[in-house]
Protein backbone atom coordinates (compact mmCIF):
# COMPACT_ATOMS: atom_id res chain seq x y z
CA UNK A 1 0.00 0.00 0.00
CA UNK A 2 2.68 2.09 0.77
CA UNK A 3 4.21 2.20 -2.82
CA UNK A 4 0.65 2.37 -3.81
CA UNK A 5 0.66 5.83 -2.17
CA UNK A 6 4.05 6.89 -3.65
CA UNK A 7 2.65 6.24 -6.90
CA UNK A 8 -0.29 8.37 -6.48
CA UNK A 9 1.48 11.19 -5.10
CA UNK A 10 3.82 10.84 -7.95
CA UNK A 11 0.68 11.02 -10.01
CA UNK A 12 -0.47 13.93 -8.55
CA UNK A 13 3.02 16.16 -8.83
CA UNK A 14 2.53 15.25 -12.63
CA UNK A 15 -0.83 15.54 -13.24
CA UNK A 16 -0.72 19.13 -12.30
CA UNK A 17 0.83 19.63 -15.35
CA UNK A 18 -2.00 18.67 -17.40
CA UNK A 19 -5.05 20.65 -18.03
CA UNK A 20 -7.54 21.33 -15.91
CA UNK A 21 -10.19 18.55 -16.86
CA UNK A 22 -13.73 19.06 -17.20
CA UNK A 23 -15.95 17.66 -13.89
CA UNK A 24 -14.33 19.69 -10.63
CA UNK A 25 -15.80 20.35 -7.62
CA UNK A 26 -18.14 22.29 -8.77
CA UNK A 27 -19.98 20.35 -10.74
CA UNK A 28 -23.56 19.18 -10.32
CA UNK A 29 -22.71 16.31 -8.19
CA UNK A 30 -20.94 19.00 -5.62
CA UNK A 31 -19.93 16.39 -3.18
CA UNK A 32 -17.63 14.07 -4.67
CA UNK A 33 -14.09 14.80 -5.36
CA UNK A 34 -13.01 16.68 -8.59
CA UNK A 35 -10.22 15.13 -11.20
CA UNK A 36 -6.28 16.06 -10.97
CA UNK A 37 -5.16 18.62 -13.34
CA UNK A 38 -5.36 22.37 -13.42
CA UNK A 39 -5.63 24.86 -16.33
CA UNK A 40 -8.51 25.24 -18.98
CA UNK A 41 -11.87 23.72 -19.18
CA UNK A 42 -11.45 22.01 -22.70
CA UNK A 43 -9.90 18.49 -21.93
CA UNK A 44 -11.61 15.40 -20.67
CA UNK A 45 -9.61 12.52 -19.00
CA UNK A 46 -9.86 8.89 -19.59
CA UNK A 47 -9.42 6.29 -17.29
CA UNK A 48 -10.29 2.78 -19.88
CA UNK A 49 -11.00 -0.62 -17.80
CA UNK A 50 -10.58 -3.21 -20.97
CA UNK A 51 -8.06 -2.34 -23.77
CA UNK A 52 -9.89 -4.81 -26.08
CA UNK A 53 -11.58 -4.86 -29.78
CA UNK A 54 -14.40 -1.84 -27.91
CA UNK A 55 -11.48 0.23 -26.05
CA UNK A 56 -10.10 0.43 -29.10
CA UNK A 57 -12.78 1.43 -31.20
CA UNK A 58 -13.65 4.57 -28.60
CA UNK A 59 -10.23 5.83 -27.81
CA UNK A 60 -9.05 6.23 -31.58
CA UNK A 61 -10.88 9.86 -30.60
CA UNK A 62 -8.68 10.72 -28.36
CA UNK A 63 -5.30 9.99 -30.41
CA UNK A 64 -7.67 11.95 -33.40
CA UNK A 65 -8.74 14.69 -30.70
CA UNK A 66 -5.77 15.28 -28.50
CA UNK A 67 -7.18 18.82 -27.94
CA UNK A 68 -10.96 17.33 -26.30
CA UNK A 69 -9.80 14.13 -24.38
CA UNK A 70 -6.73 11.82 -23.76
CA UNK A 71 -6.72 8.71 -21.72
CA UNK A 72 -4.37 9.05 -18.75
CA UNK A 73 -5.18 5.71 -16.81
CA UNK A 74 -5.61 2.06 -18.42
CA UNK A 75 -6.32 -1.32 -16.70
CA UNK A 76 -5.67 -4.67 -19.17
CA UNK A 77 -4.93 -8.01 -17.70
CA UNK A 78 -3.01 -9.00 -21.31
CA UNK A 79 0.36 -8.12 -21.66
CA UNK A 80 0.63 -7.06 -24.70
CA UNK A 81 -2.43 -5.69 -25.21
CA UNK A 82 -1.37 -4.01 -21.91
CA UNK A 83 1.60 -2.46 -23.25
CA UNK A 84 0.37 -1.67 -27.00
CA UNK A 85 -2.15 0.64 -25.50
CA UNK A 86 0.06 1.94 -22.69
CA UNK A 87 2.65 2.99 -25.40
CA UNK A 88 0.15 4.02 -27.78
CA UNK A 89 -1.48 6.68 -25.52
CA UNK A 90 1.81 7.52 -23.82
CA UNK A 91 0.07 6.64 -20.21
CA UNK A 92 2.39 6.80 -17.49
CA UNK A 93 3.65 3.61 -15.84
CA UNK A 94 2.14 4.65 -12.39
CA UNK A 95 -1.36 4.70 -13.96
CA UNK A 96 -1.29 1.14 -15.84
CA UNK A 97 -3.10 -1.77 -14.12
CA UNK A 98 -3.52 -5.62 -14.84
CA UNK A 99 -6.94 -5.26 -13.20
CA UNK A 100 -9.83 -2.98 -12.60
CA UNK A 101 -9.73 -3.25 -8.85
CA UNK A 102 -6.49 -2.27 -8.74
CA UNK A 103 -7.08 1.02 -10.49
CA UNK A 104 -10.22 1.41 -8.44
CA UNK A 105 -8.09 1.31 -5.39
CA UNK A 106 -5.29 3.47 -6.85
CA UNK A 107 -8.23 6.22 -6.83
CA UNK A 108 -9.57 5.81 -4.17
CA UNK A 109 -6.10 6.38 -2.17
CA UNK A 110 -5.82 9.70 -4.63
CA UNK A 111 -9.22 10.80 -3.58
CA UNK A 112 -8.33 10.43 0.02
CA UNK A 113 -4.66 12.10 -0.04
CA UNK A 114 -5.17 14.46 -2.41
CA UNK A 115 -9.08 15.02 -2.90
CA UNK A 116 -8.77 14.03 -6.60
CA UNK A 117 -9.99 11.44 -9.24
CA UNK A 118 -7.30 10.14 -11.75
CA UNK A 119 -9.43 11.10 -14.20
CA UNK A 120 -12.90 12.56 -15.25
CA UNK A 121 -14.66 9.60 -16.59
CA UNK A 122 -14.35 5.81 -16.99
CA UNK A 123 -14.94 3.57 -20.11
CA UNK A 124 -16.21 0.29 -19.24
CA UNK A 125 -15.19 -1.76 -21.39
CA UNK A 126 -14.66 -5.46 -19.87
CA UNK A 127 -16.98 -8.33 -20.58
CA UNK A 128 -20.32 -8.06 -20.25
CA UNK A 129 -21.01 -9.81 -16.81
CA UNK A 130 -18.53 -7.28 -15.47
CA UNK A 131 -19.99 -3.85 -16.22
CA UNK A 132 -22.41 -3.96 -13.86
CA UNK A 133 -20.06 -3.86 -10.51
CA UNK A 134 -17.62 -2.03 -12.74
CA UNK A 135 -19.95 1.29 -13.20
CA UNK A 136 -21.46 0.88 -9.74
CA UNK A 137 -17.77 1.08 -7.72
CA UNK A 138 -16.99 3.77 -10.18
CA UNK A 139 -20.10 5.89 -10.27
CA UNK A 140 -19.60 5.71 -6.01
CA UNK A 141 -15.95 7.46 -6.71
CA UNK A 142 -18.17 10.53 -8.73
CA UNK A 143 -17.00 9.32 -12.67
CA UNK A 144 -18.62 9.95 -15.59
CA UNK A 145 -19.17 6.88 -17.54
CA UNK A 146 -19.00 5.32 -20.80
CA UNK A 147 -20.28 1.65 -20.62
CA UNK A 148 -20.15 -0.15 -23.45
CA UNK A 149 -23.45 -2.34 -24.25
CA UNK A 150 -24.67 -4.22 -22.95
CA UNK A 151 -25.74 -2.04 -19.28
CA UNK A 152 -25.85 -5.56 -17.66
CA UNK A 153 -26.65 -9.12 -17.69
CA UNK A 154 -29.33 -9.00 -15.85
CA UNK A 155 -31.95 -6.94 -14.82
CA UNK A 156 -31.61 -6.37 -11.34
CA UNK A 157 -28.44 -5.27 -12.02
CA UNK A 158 -29.48 -2.43 -14.88
CA UNK A 159 -31.43 -1.47 -12.52
CA UNK A 160 -28.59 -1.18 -9.66
CA UNK A 161 -26.32 0.87 -12.58
CA UNK A 162 -29.33 3.29 -13.07
CA UNK A 163 -30.05 3.77 -9.21
CA UNK A 164 -26.01 4.24 -8.94
CA UNK A 165 -25.80 6.92 -12.11
CA UNK A 166 -29.03 8.81 -10.44
CA UNK A 167 -27.19 9.13 -6.84
CA UNK A 168 -23.87 10.14 -8.04
CA UNK A 169 -25.34 12.92 -10.53
CA UNK A 170 -23.13 12.06 -13.41
CA UNK A 171 -23.17 11.54 -17.19
CA UNK A 172 -23.60 8.28 -18.49
CA UNK A 173 -23.03 6.91 -21.89
CA UNK A 174 -24.29 3.37 -23.33
CA UNK A 175 -22.73 1.87 -25.77
CA UNK A 176 -25.83 1.70 -28.30
CA UNK A 177 -23.83 3.22 -30.98
CA UNK A 178 -26.23 3.01 -33.75
CA UNK A 179 -28.22 5.84 -32.85
CA UNK A 180 -25.27 8.25 -33.48
CA UNK A 181 -23.80 7.57 -36.51
CA UNK A 182 -24.59 10.26 -39.46
CA UNK A 183 -26.78 7.63 -41.22
CA UNK A 184 -29.38 6.97 -38.16
CA UNK A 185 -29.27 10.75 -37.46
CA UNK A 186 -30.21 12.09 -40.37
CA UNK A 187 -33.35 9.10 -40.43
CA UNK A 188 -33.94 10.34 -36.93
CA UNK A 189 -34.13 14.10 -38.34
CA UNK A 190 -36.88 13.03 -40.86
CA UNK A 191 -38.65 11.38 -38.48
CA UNK A 192 -38.47 14.40 -35.85
CA UNK A 193 -39.39 16.87 -38.47
CA UNK A 194 -42.77 15.17 -39.08
CA UNK A 195 -42.21 15.70 -43.19
CA UNK A 196 -43.72 11.86 -44.14
CA UNK A 197 -46.25 12.16 -41.01
CA UNK A 198 -46.87 9.94 -38.76
CA UNK A 199 -44.26 6.81 -38.07
CA UNK A 200 -46.75 3.81 -37.98
CA UNK A 201 -44.18 0.53 -38.38
CA UNK A 202 -40.47 -0.16 -38.55
CA UNK A 203 -38.90 -3.57 -39.98
CA UNK A 204 -35.25 -4.24 -39.41
CA UNK A 205 -33.36 -7.23 -40.03
CA UNK A 206 -29.81 -7.62 -37.94
CA UNK A 207 -27.77 -9.92 -40.47
CA UNK A 208 -25.04 -11.01 -38.27
CA UNK A 209 -22.62 -12.80 -40.72
CA UNK A 210 -22.03 -16.54 -40.62
CA UNK A 211 -18.51 -16.52 -39.58
CA UNK A 212 -18.87 -13.15 -37.24
CA UNK A 213 -21.36 -15.48 -35.60
CA UNK A 214 -19.47 -18.61 -35.34
CA UNK A 215 -16.59 -16.21 -33.90
CA UNK A 216 -18.54 -14.17 -31.12
CA UNK A 217 -21.02 -16.33 -30.69
CA UNK A 218 -20.41 -20.22 -31.05
CA UNK A 219 -16.33 -20.07 -30.42
CA UNK A 220 -16.33 -16.81 -28.53
CA UNK A 221 -17.05 -14.65 -25.14
CA UNK A 222 -20.86 -14.68 -26.33
CA UNK A 223 -21.49 -18.07 -26.82
CA UNK A 224 -22.88 -18.81 -23.64
CA UNK A 225 -25.30 -17.49 -22.26
CA UNK A 226 -23.61 -18.38 -18.17
CA UNK A 227 -20.83 -16.51 -19.41
CA UNK A 228 -22.71 -13.40 -20.70
CA UNK A 229 -26.09 -12.98 -21.82
CA UNK A 230 -28.41 -14.31 -24.63
CA UNK A 231 -27.58 -13.14 -27.99
CA UNK A 232 -30.58 -11.17 -27.94
CA UNK A 233 -29.43 -8.87 -25.49
CA UNK A 234 -25.62 -9.08 -26.28
CA UNK A 235 -25.87 -8.65 -30.33
CA UNK A 236 -29.11 -6.51 -30.26
CA UNK A 237 -29.72 -4.56 -27.55
CA UNK A 238 -28.93 -1.16 -29.60
CA UNK A 239 -31.21 -2.49 -32.49
CA UNK A 240 -33.96 -2.60 -29.95
CA UNK A 241 -32.83 0.57 -28.83
CA UNK A 242 -32.53 2.23 -32.22
CA UNK A 243 -36.51 1.08 -32.39
CA UNK A 244 -37.77 2.66 -29.33
CA UNK A 245 -35.86 5.97 -30.02
CA UNK A 246 -37.34 6.46 -33.21
CA UNK A 247 -40.82 5.43 -32.34
CA UNK A 248 -40.05 7.85 -28.73
CA UNK A 249 -41.93 9.61 -26.71
CA UNK A 250 -44.37 6.17 -27.39
CA UNK A 251 -43.19 3.48 -25.23
CA UNK A 252 -43.55 -0.06 -25.95
CA UNK A 253 -46.09 -2.23 -24.29
CA UNK A 254 -46.26 -5.34 -25.51
CA UNK A 255 -43.86 -7.56 -26.83
CA UNK A 256 -43.30 -11.43 -28.43
CA UNK A 257 -40.61 -13.29 -29.39
CA UNK A 258 -39.50 -16.42 -31.12
CA UNK A 259 -36.01 -18.13 -31.62
CA UNK A 260 -33.83 -20.83 -31.41
CA UNK A 261 -30.39 -22.00 -31.73
CA UNK A 262 -30.87 -23.96 -34.95
CA UNK A 263 -27.61 -24.74 -36.40
CA UNK A 264 -25.19 -24.69 -34.39
CA UNK A 265 -25.06 -28.17 -32.77
CA UNK A 266 -23.53 -31.17 -32.66
CA UNK A 267 -26.89 -32.78 -34.14
CA UNK A 268 -25.79 -30.78 -37.52
CA UNK A 269 -21.98 -31.88 -37.79
CA UNK A 270 -21.07 -33.24 -41.02
CA UNK A 271 -21.00 -36.92 -41.32
CA UNK A 272 -17.43 -36.55 -42.85
CA UNK A 273 -16.61 -34.31 -40.10
CA UNK A 274 -16.05 -37.63 -37.83
CA UNK A 275 -14.80 -37.43 -34.26
CA UNK A 276 -12.76 -34.60 -35.10
CA UNK A 277 -13.26 -31.99 -32.54
CA UNK A 278 -10.54 -29.48 -34.02
CA UNK A 279 -10.50 -28.06 -37.40
CA UNK A 280 -7.10 -28.39 -37.58
CA UNK A 281 -7.40 -31.97 -37.84
CA UNK A 282 -10.92 -32.50 -39.54
CA UNK A 283 -11.31 -34.62 -42.38
CA UNK A 284 -13.95 -32.58 -43.73
CA UNK A 285 -12.42 -28.49 -42.91
CA UNK A 286 -11.89 -27.79 -46.54
CA UNK A 287 -15.66 -27.96 -47.48
CA UNK A 288 -16.71 -26.22 -43.90
CA UNK A 289 -17.92 -22.44 -44.19
CA UNK A 290 -16.99 -22.12 -40.66
CA UNK A 291 -13.33 -23.79 -40.37
CA UNK A 292 -11.09 -21.71 -38.05
CA UNK A 293 -8.39 -22.59 -40.20
CA UNK A 294 -10.20 -20.61 -42.83
CA UNK A 295 -11.38 -17.60 -40.41
CA UNK A 296 -8.03 -16.86 -38.85
CA UNK A 297 -5.02 -19.08 -40.41
CA UNK A 298 -5.85 -18.21 -43.95
CA UNK A 299 -6.64 -14.66 -43.25
CA UNK A 300 -3.12 -13.82 -41.26
CA UNK A 301 -1.46 -15.51 -43.48
CA UNK A 302 -2.42 -13.36 -46.56
CA UNK A 303 -1.33 -10.37 -44.10
CA UNK A 304 -4.99 -9.68 -42.73
CA UNK A 305 -4.05 -9.23 -39.01
CA UNK A 306 -7.17 -7.13 -37.98
CA UNK A 307 -10.53 -8.37 -36.46
CA UNK A 308 -11.50 -10.70 -36.31
CA UNK A 309 -8.27 -12.66 -35.61
CA UNK A 310 -6.69 -10.10 -33.38
CA UNK A 311 -9.03 -10.97 -31.06
CA UNK A 312 -7.98 -14.73 -30.25
CA UNK A 313 -4.44 -13.83 -29.24
CA UNK A 314 -2.45 -11.02 -27.03
CA UNK A 315 -0.76 -8.88 -29.45
CA UNK A 316 -0.48 -8.46 -33.11
CA UNK A 317 -1.71 -12.02 -34.78
CA UNK A 318 0.47 -14.48 -37.08
CA UNK A 319 0.99 -17.53 -38.10
CA UNK A 320 2.61 -19.02 -34.72
CA UNK A 321 0.23 -17.53 -32.63
CA UNK A 322 -2.85 -17.86 -33.82
CA UNK A 323 -1.97 -21.59 -34.94
CA UNK A 324 -1.35 -22.21 -31.43
CA UNK A 325 -4.68 -20.86 -30.52
CA UNK A 326 -6.41 -22.77 -33.25
CA UNK A 327 -4.93 -25.81 -31.53
CA UNK A 328 -5.33 -25.38 -28.04
CA UNK A 329 -8.05 -22.59 -27.16
CA UNK A 330 -11.88 -22.29 -28.15
CA UNK A 331 -11.75 -20.48 -31.62
CA UNK A 332 -10.11 -23.84 -32.88
CA UNK A 333 -12.92 -25.89 -31.96
CA UNK A 334 -15.89 -27.13 -34.63
CA UNK A 335 -18.80 -25.28 -34.14
CA UNK A 336 -20.50 -28.32 -33.81
CA UNK A 337 -18.65 -29.31 -30.97
CA UNK A 338 -18.90 -25.65 -28.79
CA UNK A 339 -20.20 -25.31 -25.92
CA UNK A 340 -22.34 -22.75 -26.89
CA UNK A 341 -26.06 -22.53 -26.23
CA UNK A 342 -27.59 -19.12 -27.06
CA UNK A 343 -29.78 -18.41 -30.14
CA UNK A 344 -28.45 -18.40 -34.10
CA UNK A 345 -31.90 -16.87 -35.10
CA UNK A 346 -34.42 -14.95 -33.79
CA UNK A 347 -37.31 -12.37 -34.34
CA UNK A 348 -39.11 -9.59 -31.87
CA UNK A 349 -42.57 -8.04 -32.40
CA UNK A 350 -43.27 -5.12 -30.49
CA UNK A 351 -46.24 -2.66 -30.06
CA UNK A 352 -45.83 0.63 -28.72
CA UNK A 353 -47.82 3.23 -27.07
CA UNK A 354 -49.97 4.93 -29.51
CA UNK A 355 -50.39 1.54 -31.36
CA UNK A 356 -47.73 1.71 -33.69
CA UNK A 357 -45.26 -1.54 -34.53
CA UNK A 358 -41.82 -2.90 -35.05
CA UNK A 359 -40.70 -5.94 -36.39
CA UNK A 360 -36.95 -7.41 -35.88
CA UNK A 361 -35.49 -10.12 -36.93
CA UNK A 362 -31.33 -11.69 -36.26
CA UNK A 363 -30.09 -14.37 -38.02
CA UNK A 364 -26.80 -15.67 -37.85
CA UNK A 365 -26.81 -17.25 -41.66
CA UNK A 366 -25.87 -14.10 -44.04
CA UNK A 367 -22.84 -13.02 -45.96
CA UNK A 368 -23.42 -9.09 -45.31
CA UNK A 369 -21.80 -8.47 -41.79
CA UNK A 370 -24.38 -6.18 -39.29
CA UNK A 371 -24.98 -4.16 -41.91
CA UNK A 372 -28.71 -3.74 -41.29
CA UNK A 373 -31.49 -4.06 -43.35
CA UNK A 374 -34.44 -1.12 -42.43
CA UNK A 375 -38.00 -0.12 -43.60
CA UNK A 376 -39.63 2.69 -41.79
CA UNK A 377 -43.16 3.09 -42.79
CA UNK A 378 -45.50 6.70 -42.47
CA UNK A 379 -48.71 7.66 -42.97
CA UNK A 380 -47.67 9.83 -45.79
CA UNK A 381 -44.07 7.74 -46.93
CA UNK A 382 -41.50 5.17 -46.01
CA UNK A 383 -37.68 5.22 -45.66
CA UNK A 384 -35.64 2.18 -46.96
CA UNK A 385 -32.04 1.61 -45.97
CA UNK A 386 -28.97 -0.33 -45.41
CA UNK A 387 -26.78 1.72 -42.55
CA UNK A 388 -24.70 3.08 -45.30
CA UNK A 389 -27.09 4.65 -47.67
CA UNK A 390 -31.28 5.57 -47.97
CA UNK A 391 -33.97 6.40 -49.90
CA UNK A 392 -36.68 8.65 -48.86
CA UNK A 393 -40.17 8.27 -50.71
CA UNK A 394 -42.49 10.83 -50.22
CA UNK A 395 -45.89 9.99 -50.88
CA UNK A 396 -47.62 13.83 -50.90
CA UNK A 397 -44.48 14.93 -52.81
CA UNK A 398 -44.18 11.70 -55.12
CA UNK A 399 -40.75 11.97 -55.00
CA UNK A 400 -37.80 9.42 -54.22
CA UNK A 401 -34.62 10.41 -53.04
CA UNK A 402 -31.28 8.75 -52.14
CA UNK A 403 -29.22 10.18 -49.14
CA UNK A 404 -25.81 9.63 -49.09
CA UNK A 405 -24.98 10.06 -45.31
CA UNK A 406 -21.31 11.51 -44.57
CA UNK A 407 -18.97 8.24 -43.32
CA UNK A 408 -16.68 9.65 -40.26
CA UNK A 409 -14.63 6.27 -40.58
CA UNK A 410 -14.88 4.04 -37.67
CA UNK A 411 -17.08 0.96 -37.01
CA UNK A 412 -20.82 0.92 -36.86
CA UNK A 413 -21.24 3.94 -39.59
CA UNK A 414 -19.14 6.09 -37.67
CA UNK A 415 -21.43 5.69 -34.76
CA UNK A 416 -18.54 4.50 -32.33
CA UNK A 417 -16.67 8.23 -33.20
CA UNK A 418 -19.81 9.47 -32.92
CA UNK A 419 -20.54 8.17 -29.47
CA UNK A 420 -17.58 9.26 -27.81
CA UNK A 421 -17.67 12.57 -29.15
CA UNK A 422 -21.02 12.93 -27.99
CA UNK A 423 -19.92 11.71 -24.70
CA UNK A 424 -17.11 14.25 -24.38
CA UNK A 425 -19.31 17.24 -25.07
CA UNK A 426 -21.79 15.77 -22.38
CA UNK A 427 -18.87 15.75 -19.81
CA UNK A 428 -17.41 18.97 -20.71
CA UNK A 429 -20.37 20.72 -20.38
CA UNK A 430 -21.85 18.82 -17.73
CA UNK A 431 -25.19 17.85 -19.80
CA UNK A 432 -26.33 14.61 -20.24
CA UNK A 433 -28.50 15.72 -22.46
CA UNK A 434 -25.97 15.86 -25.65
CA UNK A 435 -26.12 12.50 -25.38
CA UNK A 436 -29.11 12.10 -26.33
CA UNK A 437 -30.77 9.64 -23.73
CA UNK A 438 -30.25 9.25 -19.93
CA UNK A 439 -29.87 5.63 -17.85
CA UNK A 440 -33.83 5.98 -17.40
CA UNK A 441 -34.26 5.79 -21.22
CA UNK A 442 -30.92 2.95 -21.56
CA UNK A 443 -32.83 0.56 -18.91
CA UNK A 444 -35.98 0.69 -20.37
CA UNK A 445 -35.11 0.02 -23.69
CA UNK A 446 -33.14 -3.12 -22.21
CA UNK A 447 -36.26 -4.13 -20.27
CA UNK A 448 -37.67 -3.98 -23.43
CA UNK A 449 -34.96 -6.67 -24.58
CA UNK A 450 -35.54 -8.69 -21.62
CA UNK A 451 -39.02 -8.97 -21.50
CA UNK A 452 -38.63 -10.08 -25.60
CA UNK A 453 -36.54 -13.08 -24.14
CA UNK A 454 -38.79 -13.73 -21.12
CA UNK A 455 -41.69 -14.36 -24.16
CA UNK A 456 -39.44 -16.60 -26.35
CA UNK A 457 -39.04 -17.93 -23.12
CA UNK A 458 -42.33 -18.58 -21.81
CA UNK A 459 -44.29 -18.66 -25.55
CA UNK A 460 -46.64 -15.74 -24.14
CA UNK A 461 -46.94 -11.90 -25.27
CA UNK A 462 -45.47 -10.12 -22.08
CA UNK A 463 -46.74 -6.96 -20.84
CA UNK A 464 -43.88 -4.18 -20.60
CA UNK A 465 -45.57 -2.16 -18.13
CA UNK A 466 -46.05 -4.94 -16.08
CA UNK A 467 -43.04 -6.71 -16.71
CA UNK A 468 -41.22 -3.16 -15.88
CA UNK A 469 -43.41 -3.24 -12.65
CA UNK A 470 -42.57 -6.36 -11.36
CA UNK A 471 -38.33 -6.35 -12.04
CA UNK A 472 -38.84 -2.88 -9.96
CA UNK A 473 -40.08 -4.48 -7.26
CA UNK A 474 -38.13 -7.20 -7.01
CA UNK A 475 -34.97 -5.44 -7.06
CA UNK A 476 -36.43 -3.17 -4.12
CA UNK A 477 -37.09 -6.08 -2.00
CA UNK A 478 -34.37 -7.28 -2.30
CA UNK A 479 -32.49 -4.28 -1.69
CA UNK A 480 -34.73 -2.88 1.09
Amino acid sequence: MSSLLNNTKSLWRRSIRLPKTSSDSSSKAGTKPGPAGTGTDHLVTIAVIGCGQRGKAYTRYALACPDRCKVVAIAEPRPKTQKYFADLHQVDQTLVFNTWQELHAASAETISTVGKRLADAVLIAVQDHLHAEVAVAFADQGYHILCEKPMATNLEDCIAIDRAIKDARKIFGMGHVMRYSPYSREITEIIRSGSLGELINIVQVEPVGYYHFAHSYVRGNWASEEASSFSLMTKCCHDIDLICHWFYPAIPIKVSSFGSLRHFRKSAKPPGAGDATRCMECPAEKECPYSAKKIYLDEVSQGHVGWPASAIVDGIPDIENITEALKKGSYGLCVYESANDVCDNQVVNIEFSNGSTASFTMVAFTEAICDRRTRLHFSHGEIIGDMNTFTVNDFKKRTSKVHHPKSEGGGHGGGDMGLIRSFVDAVLSNEQELLGTNSSEILKSHLTVFAAEASRREGVVIDCVDFEKKARDRWEQANV
